[in-house]
């Protein structure tokens, strides 16, 4: 598998790595433990002019900072006091956007995973959703920060990807207070992959 560098993440159209990231392989190593999962949903968030982007407007706090450093690191934060949700910054400095990592199909480490969420079993709630995502993967908000070319997070590439027939596009998850912006195509996944929200979704809608 080859590493994505720099130059992945350093592009200034979101929704076109949010696409890419489709198919890539997510790799954590935490106290000697080693997990893998094949990223199926994004979501793309365009940052200071993107009302559902927590950056909206160029809003500046210690949590979002992160955001408008260099891209490649990782962003997360904590939903409902309980979830952490792992994003990964994109663009240049200064240009707060970043792409939401909402599932991933299990490739390796599944007895960890199952460990970390509490599970007996592995079915496919496992990684479905970001929150899962993150608590399988054992990704935190003390992981904010975190570069992806270190040894802890890391996205790689084995030659999968996924054609525009097999990529479906839609609004954004959990979004309404964004008006207008909720109604953006932000949201990218693999059609009938069973680690996929399980929102409704049109079939038929293709990727442009």
């Amino acid at each position: 598998m080859k590493k994505l560098g720099p130059s992945f993440y350093d592009r200034s159209e979101v929704t076109v790595i949010a696409r890419e990231l489709l198919g890539k392989v997510l790799v954590t190593r935490f106290d000697g433990k080693t997990v893998s999962g094949r990223i199926v949903e994004t979501e793309a968030y365009a940052g200071a002019i993107d009302r559902a982007s927590h950056a909206f407007g160029g809003r500046r706090t210690a949590r979002t900072e992160i955001m408008f450093g260099s891209s490649g690191r990782a962003y997360v934060y904590l939903c409902y006091g309980i979830h952490h949700l792992f994003n990964i910054v994109t663009n240049k400095k200064e240009i707060p956007h970043a792409i939401l990592i909402r599932g991933v199909e299990p490739l390796k480490g599944i007895d960890i995973m199952l460990q970390r969420t509490g599970k007996k079993r592995a079915d496919h709630s496992l990684t479905r959703g970001p929150g899962n995502v993150s608590k399988a993967m054992g990704i935190l908000t003390c992981h904010t920060g975190c570069d992806l070319f270190g040894k802890e997070i890391n996205i790689f590439s084995d030659g999968i990807s996924f054609s525009d027939e097999e990529v479906i596009v839609t609004p954004r998850i959990g979004v309404d207070y964004a008006g207008e912006d909720a109604k953006l195509p932000y949201r990218f996944l693999v059609k009938d992959n069973p680690y996929v929200s399980k929102t409704p979704y049109d079939k038929n809608k293709r990727f442009p």
